[in-house]
């Protein structure tokens, strides 16, 4: 079969480079690379990795919270590779913010069984950027409650992608334990924006929400999504995820694409 239109198509990068230098999510191992071969005198360079699933741009798999869910293997490659919408909420977004389905939905139409990316802007704070703030990007970025849960189920999301360090509110992870600080700071501004205190808007039993309600249906999601993100803003395309076929694996570093026709 002939691609007639191959020279016409435009691939988005959607990734984050990876090096020594990308943060893991926090507490994870990061990447750490070294030479057991060089050219001179083995004749090949040849390297030793060593890392976590969760460094950059990566894929968690359902298995990663759900002790039935599926290895990154067994995702089927049209559930990798789909139509999608890419949304941008940069406009609305601050440090600890919520987002919502209407959100969304103000801007986007979102079909039944898509693949999601959501722009935060908050990618302008990743390690490789000027403005780079790895406390921001990973302990300030907004998020969502349990209504945007809820409605990705609805929707029956294929998976979802963001451009910052959870696809969870990161007071609603253990990031709340470990930057009692920043936590502090959020329930104050909760308290200030919407009348509640960061126990009511993220009660135990919404813990990790975008994980613990979600994978068990294998709506999955990418983390920090990146590179020319910012290019194909409020855009329905062709999106895909390439992880490993990784037998097992509970999560995987991947390189995202978005797939255009060029008119």
């Amino acid at each position: 079969m002939e691609l007639k239109n191959w020279e016409k198509i435009r691939i988005y990068e959607l990734s984050q480079p990876i090096s020594h230098l990308t943060p893991p999510w926090p507490t994870y191992e990061p990447l750490q690379i070294k030479f057991f071969k060089r050219l001179a005198p083995n004749g090949a360079n040849g390297q030793l990795l060593t890392h976590s699933n969760h460094v950059g741009t990566h894929l968690d798999g359902s298995l990663h919270f759900c002790t039935h869910g599926r290895d990154i293997a067994s995702i089927p490659l049209n559930e990798l590779v789909a139509p999608g919408v890419i949304v941008d909420l940069s406009d609305i977004a601050e440090d600890y913010g919520i987002y919502t389905s209407k959100d969304i939905e103000d801007r986007v139409e979102v079909r039944e069984g898509d693949i999601l990316i959501i722009n935060t802007g908050y990618h302008r704070y990743a390690f490789d950027q000027p403005e780079a703030d790895e406390v921001r990007y990973m302990i300030k970025h907004p998020g969502p409650t349990r209504e945007f849960a809820d409605w990705c189920r609805k929707k029956k999301l294929k998976w979802i992608g963001v451009d910052c360090g959870s696809a969870d509110h990161p007071m609603n992870t253990k990031i709340r334990d470990w930057m009692p600080v920043q936590a502090k700071e959020c329930d104050v501004f909760f308290r200030k924006k919407y009348g509640k205190a960061l126990d009511e808007i993220f009660p135990p039993d919404d813990y990790q929400l975008m994980h613990v309600l979600l994978f068990p249906y294998d709506i999955i999601h990418a983390e920090n999504v990146g590179g020319e993100i910012d290019q194909i803003l409020n855009r329905r395309m062709i999106i895909g995820c390439f992880p490993w076929r990784f037998v097992g694996g509970e999560s995987c570093i991947s390189r995202i694409v978005a797939f255009d026709e060029e008119e």
